[in-house]
């Protein structure tokens, strides 16, 4: 089952669009870790809160990015349908907030991690959670 769910990803029909929301992903955690280390390291803010306001800017970039890019068959073009797509994407990955921070939290304070190490696996973990929403309701038509 595995096996085969890992050969559509590379194979199958949906196989082009999700490496493209891989290498927005990849783009936008690169962003997302310098940000955290921004806000925790220069600004002094807690790495919870500064990881929460890292995320809602990379939420918008990575909006802007599936949309142009990822999912350009399907993507939201009329401004009312952009700025829907741009609330729905916020739900959907508001959702995945929650995922990110009990993960960063416990690899931190339990596990021992860096923060940025943390919050790198953190961003792993709540990736599937995030392509199978945004790609079911986000662009969906």
């Amino acid at each position: 089952m595995i096996r085969s769910f890992i050969r559509n990803l590379v194979g199958g029909p949906f196989a082009p669009q999700m490496r493209r929301f891989v290498i927005v992903g990849i783009v936008a955690a690169g962003i997302q870790m310098v940000l955290l280390w921004a806000f925790v390291d220069v600004a002094g803010v807690n790495y919870l809160l500064g990881a929460v306001i890292a995320i809602e800017i990379t939420i918008v970039l990575t909006y802007v990015a599936n949309n142009a890019w990822t999912f350009r068959a399907r993507r939201n073009d009329w401004a009312v349908e952009y700025l829907i797509g741009l609330v729905k994407t916020n739900l959907v990955r508001g959702t995945a907030i929650p995922i990110q921070l009990a993960v960063l939290y416990a690899f931190v304070e339990w596990g021992g991690l860096s923060y940025l190490l943390a919050n790198a696996i953190a961003i792993g973990v709540s990736g599937l959670y995030r392509y199978v929403l945004d790609a079911r309701w986000t662009w969906r038509r």
